[in-house]
């Protein structure tokens, strides 16, 4: 493992390839979150599942970083307010906050407000880290932009006007503003510390601005924990959580801000593949036309980022 991880270190063009490769991958175990998140609903409070999820990525990180951040801790004390900060916005409002919309408003609401980050991020990269789009690539991000709302609103114009936005969507719409931010620091803000190594700070500092609210729910409500609960707890852990964060700082770093945003616009297919095939829910018409617009958008950006990391011979 040591070797190949210093061969893939060593090779821009190998860390391109498996970044494109995780563009496919990544939606897929992260859309994996919203069925959890709809399994929960009733079981776990959304404070205490954000905060159970990231101490379990936590506790993998610090165990395999831990001696490693100790000798670097004088540029843990040098990062830690900024990983204060993505810690509130990556794991605190970005997951507790998404868990608790989920509560009050729609998933066509949800949806629709989650569109908007693909877009808010490829603007943001261009102009807070001078990233350029393409011609290519901006033609596949209004595909793709399409393809989702095509989803979301089952192929009926009806059902976007008739879309009446609550106080609960708030969650969201702010849910969604942090992630844009995140997404963007991720790049904008120098480290020093090893992806993992960073990972694990930035979920120190979430942990950090949950546990209040953790102790508010145990204090105001009945929690009971028990296999189901634990066993939901995890899997949000190691699958939306350690596997699908790591995959997506890597995304961004190789491929761009532009580019790996536009993993979110897979989520709903994967999502709707993996409803079927958990929890019967059969794959609609709409749901085909959408895919006709958001594959060949990402194809589009896989071509791009072969495209931008192919070595010159100048």
């Amino acid at each position: 493992m040591p070797a190949a991880w210093s061969r893939l270190a060593a090779d821009p063009l190998l860390r391109i390839r498996l970044a494109r490769a995780l563009l496919w991958l990544v939606p897929l175990v992260w859309s994996s979150n919203y069925l959890i998140a709809r399994a929960a609903s009733t079981v776990v409070p959304p404070h205490l599942l954000a905060f159970g999820r990231w101490s379990i990525v936590f506790a993998v990180l610090l165990a395999f970083n831990g001696r490693s951040l100790v000798a670097k801790r004088e540029l843990v004390l040098r990062e830690w307010k900024r990983c204060l900060v993505l810690g509130g916005l990556g794991m605190w409002i970005c997951g507790a906050w998404v868990y608790m919309a989920g509560q009050s408003t729609s998933a066509t609401n949800i949806g629709l407000l989650y569109a908007a980050a693909p877009v808010g991020i490829a603007l943001g990269g261009q102009r807070l880290l001078g990233e350029r789009l393409t011609l290519r690539q901006r033609v596949g991000m209004a595909m793709a932009l399409a393809g989702v709302v095509f989803v979301v609103a089952r192929g009926d114009l009806g059902v976007l006007l008739a879309i009446r936005f609550s106080a609960g969507d708030l969650w969201i719409l702010a849910a969604t503003v942090a992630w844009v931010a995140y997404s963007l620091l991720l790049l904008a803000w120098p480290t020093a510390l090893s992806a993992t190594e960073r990972l694990c700070c930035i979920c120190a500092g979430g942990l950090v601005l949950l546990l209040p609210f953790v102790v508010l729910e145990c204090l105001t409500q009945a929690v009971v924990l028990d296999v189901r609960s634990i066993g939901l707890i995890v899997l949000a852990g190691l699958l939306p959580g350690l596997l699908s964060y790591l995959a997506y700082g890597f995304m961004l770093r190789e491929l761009g801000a532009g580019t790996a945003s536009l993993v979110m616009y897979l989520a709903p297919l994967y999502g709707s593949a993996l409803a079927w095939w958990l929890l019967d829910e059969t794959p609609q018409w709409f749901h085909g036309v959408g895919a006709l617009l958001i594959l060949p958008a990402i194809y589009v950006a896989n071509r791009e980022a072969r495209a931008a990391a192919r070595p010159t011979t100048e």
